[in-house]
């Protein structure tokens, strides 16, 4: 054994509308993708249950698309 991980594939979330006036679970769903203030950008795994998570809330969260490189 190497020791040597894997690069695991991530996905970029950016938070763009406020939780407020939003039910609470939205709410505890967004602080615990990591995200606390409006615009921020984070990478987390691409892993179900992260897609989960995004899927409760598309209408304040959004996954951004890698742009290709020139």
């Amino acid at each position: 054994m190497s020791g040597e991980k894997k690069p695991t594939k991530t996905i970029r979330i950016q938070y763009y509308r406020s939780v407020i006036g939003h039910p609470k679970k939205h709410k505890i769903i967004v602080r615990s993708l990591g995200l606390t203030k409006l615009n921020q950008i984070v990478e987390r795994p691409d892993h179900p249950a992260i897609r989960g998570m995004v899927a409760k809330v598309p209408h304040l969260v959004r996954i951004l698309e890698d742009e290709p490189k020139a």
